[in-house]
């Protein structure tokens, strides 16, 4: 069954053509290795690079391909539908994250300096946002930066970082003034700067081959050359990214979404019990139809905000609302095809027991599903 697209011209197809035909020969043949070794090769950036994968929604000026967020959705679908490697995915694009902020509010020199090697696979970057004491709530977070002559002194500790252990910086908000969101900004941190470490590594539930780290910050002299902006207009940045990373979010999850509904129906077509297929049982045949049903939902308002962000409409509330839906769905259609592969769904060699665990990530990262219907009620004064 191959899904009902909307973005679909000619330069989108050959795009998804493209993205395809490096995900099954780069990533599909290794992703059940790399899950189990917590990491890929870092080899796959440059392999990446050469695909034109990284550059996608990126100005020219800086190696980029000058596409928008519609390729980057097209290149996202495809990595996860025929790489089937979620984690992977989400590692090859951290970067997605921890760029626009310098593209933002980065001086030319700040742009040619940290983009282009990004973006051609040289150098790997991060986003350093949130505190082991905080999650969602950014303006409270508690990593100082203090003018000291030509640098700043940082202190503190970030944790939850994807890419975090191999970036070779990172994109990191830090408090230099007083309390609020008034007081962040955004330094660019460099990976041999002395007191910055990688505290250690993390081990979670799901993503296994995106490596994720706690860092630490130990009078870390910082250039103020590195500040990207004025002091104070991190915040405003940070919730400038939110709304393309929320968005990639819900079109992430309906990828995994249609990766484990096409799984499953193959299953089910294969698998015999009591002297027929699973599919020749009315439950089996109405559990799929939920799922369908659920999943084409989903993926009409990821397209719905994605058309208005780009139109350059507000779409804070509706990107919340799109997470939202997108993550719920994603986990349970990800939970009916565990189901439906019985045994077997539990199981690390089948690919829905991986996406089982990867989709409970999406209704926590990129702010909580609780913090998204706090945005919601505010957006519509509820």
């Amino acid at each position: 069954m191959t899904s009902t697209y909307l973005f679909e011209t000619d330069e989108h197809e050959q795009l998804r053509r493209s993205m395809r035909a490096f995900a099954e020969r780069e990533i599909a043949p290794f992703a059940h290795q790399w899950e189990e070794a917590g990491e890929f090769p870092r080899e796959l950036y440059n392999k990446a690079a050469k695909a034109g994968l990284l550059g996608l929604s990126y100005p020219e000026a800086y190696g980029g391909a000058a596409g928008d967020l519609t390729h980057v959705i097209v290149a996202c679908e495809e990595m996860v539908l025929a790489g089937k490697s979620v984690g992977t995915t989400v590692g090859i694009g951290s970067h997605g994250i921890a760029v626009p902020p310098i593209l933002a509010l980065g001086t030319e020199a700040q742009k040619q300096r940290w983009v282009p090697p990004v973006l051609r696979g040289e150098m790997v970057s991060a986003l350093a946002i949130t505190e082991p004491g905080g999650g969602s709530d950014v303006a409270s977070l508690r990593t100082r930066a203090v003018r000291d002559g030509d640098h700043y002194v940082v202190n503190g500790s970030k944790t939850f970082i994807t890419s975090g252990a191999r970036a070779d910086f990172v994109t990191c908000a830090v408090r230099t003034g007083g309390p609020g969101h008034g007081g962040v900004s955004l330094l660019v941190i460099e990976r041999d700067t002395p007191g910055f470490s990688v505290s250690r590594r993390l081990e979670k539930m799901g993503w296994w081959a995106s490596d994720t780290a706690e860092l630490s910050f130990e009078d870390c002299r910082v250039p103020v050359a590195n500040l990207l902006g004025d002091e104070g207009s991190g915040f405003v940045a940070i919730m400038m990214n939110f709304a393309n990373e929320r968005i990639l979010i819900a079109a992430q999850c309906v990828a995994i979404a249609e990766l484990a509904l096409r799984e499953t129906r193959r299953y089910v077509k294969e698998r015999t019990a009591f002297g027929k297929t699973l599919s020749g049982f009315q439950v089996t045949r109405h559990k799929l139809s939920e799922m369908s049903t659920r999943l084409a939902a989903a993926r009409a308002l990821v397209y719905e905000v994605t058309v208005r962000h780009m139109r350059g409409e507000s779409v804070a509330s509706l990107a919340a609302m799109a997470k939202n839906t997108a993550t719920d769905m994603c986990s349970f259609v990800c939970d009916e095809a565990v189901q439906l592969h019985g045994g077997y769904g539990y199981m690390r060699e089948y690919v829905v027991e991986r996406l089982f665990r990867d989709a409970r990530l999406y209704p926590i990262g990129g702010g909580t599903r609780e913090i998204m219907n706090e945005i919601i009620a505010k957006v519509n004064e509820f």
